[in-house]
């Protein structure tokens, strides 16, 4: 009866030690070697993680992958530094000897003997197109761990999508439920505007249309006309990237080794606004970057009511009583509407002033109130930009002065000439009378006139002591508006 227990113990035993062995073994399985097309789905969302660090749409506008790019000549870049990104942290538990397995499969980048850096197959191209082959997309919901992931495979299921941008809310940065995306080509663009059935999210169909569709619904919900529109398009339909831009970067350092450093002591120009301090670059005349533009809330007021004819004297002569900088007047003859641009946010008193103080323009009762942010941030983006441009051809007139005459010397020289010295001549008179009525808008109340006294041009019995000093004065009224230059 014994032996027969022992026995029993012992078989027992044995058939619990194969448990143990066996379930060892599946675990070790599980843990060790995913199914083939696990790991492969899981290589490619890399490699596309990858490729998308290197893609003619990012690289260039980040600037940190930019400086990583330019270390060396070769462009070659550690595989250590990229896996050790935000967006790679689901492979990292992998390993880097995964990593380089991954990216071995890609057909726009390449890696070293060693497996220790990669790079892209191509030189870096400016990407075109980029605004035609975007979409825009509403109805995710809020956001949560995870979504920008699902994000990109639920677009990429349409065709390669370069890019993903999930719309935030400004200051809050808060998900809008909204996205921007770029695809890789038209072919996918049409594929998902196209689809049947419509794409759905989470079972909620989407609302969906071509980014420039998206932009130009907006400028006709605002109302936006001429600049103000085309200023609103150029700040949706821009790349989608704020700040670093490789090729201006490198069309700036061209531009300067071309001239041999002659203009290299040439000081940049900038402009104070809303209390920033902007540079203002030399293309189209002046201009500034939008996002360098801060957003002032409650800077803005918007009249309507008007009759067709309002003047800027008239909103501007009532509230320079109130405010040290005369404002800002964007309007249209024949509209009746306009807004007004002030240089801080108005308070309380500020409102009650110009309610109480301006009641009607060109004789009818007008209503005041807050624009839409929209309307706000493209207003106050044009006025920016007229500062700039204001502020650079000052910058400009000013390099072209001519040089001073010596005792009794001649004119100046070409553009607004400098004055001579005792008996010295004066050159470029018309030229300086112009340039400084432009200063006096700029400075001063649009339509003031402004005199300016000139020493005499050396002719006979002039430049004497006790002798009189003519007056030029402006012969034509300024009609330019504008914000004040510091």
């Amino acid at each position: 009866m014994s032996t027969t227990a022992a026995e029993l113990t012992k078989e027992a035993k044995t058939r619990d030690e194969a448990k143990v062995d066996d379930a060892k073994s599946t675990e070790a399985s599980t843990t060790v070697e995913p199914s083939a097309d696990e790991d492969q789905d899981k290589m490619l969302r890399a490699v596309r993680q990858v490729e998308f660090y290197f893609a003619d749409s990012n690289l260039p506008f980040d600037k940190f992958m930019w400086t990583l790019h330019t270390a060396n000549a070769e462009h070659w870049v550690p595989v250590k530094t990229v896996a050790s990104f935000k967006r790679m942290r689901d492979f990292q538990p992998l390993g880097l000897e995964w990593v380089v397995k991954a990216l071995k499969l890609s057909e726009d980048l390449e890696v070293d003997e060693a497996g220790e850096n990669v790079r892209r197959r191509t030189e870096v191209q400016p990407p075109k197109g980029q605004f035609e082959r975007s979409i825009y997309a509403k109805g995710f919901g809020k956001e949560d761990p995870g979504l920008q992931t699902r994000l990109e495979d639920f677009f990429n299921k349409y065709g390669k999508a370069n890019a993903v941008r999930m719309r935030r809310a400004d200051g809050t940065k808060e998900f809008k439920g909204s996205v921007f995306v770029e695809f890789a080509d038209f072919k996918s663009v049409d594929a998902f505007l196209n689809a049947d059935p419509k794409p759905t999210w989470e079972g909620e169909e989407l609302l969906i249309m071509s980014k420039e569709a998206y932009c130009d619904m907006k400028i006709k919900e605002k109302g936006l006309t001429g600049k103000a529109a085309d200023l609103r398009r150029q700040s949706i339909g821009g790349p989608g990237r704020k700040g670093f831009n490789a090729f201006t970067e490198m069309a700036a350092k061209e531009k300067g080794g071309d001239k041999k450093g002659k203009d290299k002591s040439k000081p940049d120009v900038y402009v104070e606004f809303m209390g920033s301090k902007i540079r203002v670059h030399e293309e189209d005349g002046g201009s500034i970057k939008p996002e360098d533009v801060p957003f002032v809330k409650g800077a803005s007021l918007k009249f309507d009511g008007a009759g067709d004819d309002v003047s800027f004297d008239e909103i501007k002569g009532t509230l320079k009583e109130r405010f040290a900088r005369a404002p800002f007047v964007k309007y249209n003859k024949g509209d009746s509407w306009g807004l007004v641009g002030f240089d801080k946010t108005l308070s309380e008193e500020d409102l009650t002033y110009v309610k109480e103080n301006l009641k009607k323009l060109s004789g009818k009762d007008i209503s005041w109130s807050l624009p839409e942010e929209d309307e706000d941030r493209a207003f106050q983006l044009e006025r920016a930009t007229s500062t700039a441009k204001r502020a650079l051809s000052f910058s400009q007139n000013r390099d072209s002065r001519g040089g001073r005459g010596g005792r009794g010397g001649g004119r100046g020289g070409r553009g607004r000439g400098g004055r001579g010295g005792r008996g010295g001549g004066r050159g470029g008179a018309r030229s300086a009378e112009k340039s400084n009525a432009t200063m006096a808008a700029d400075s001063e109340q649009a339509g003031e006139k402004r005199k300016r006294a000139v020493e005499p041009d050396g002719g006979p019995n002039m430049g004497l002591r006790g002798q009189g000093v003519p007056v030029i004065q402006s012969s034509k009224k300024a009609k330019t508006d504008g914000e004040a230059v510091s």
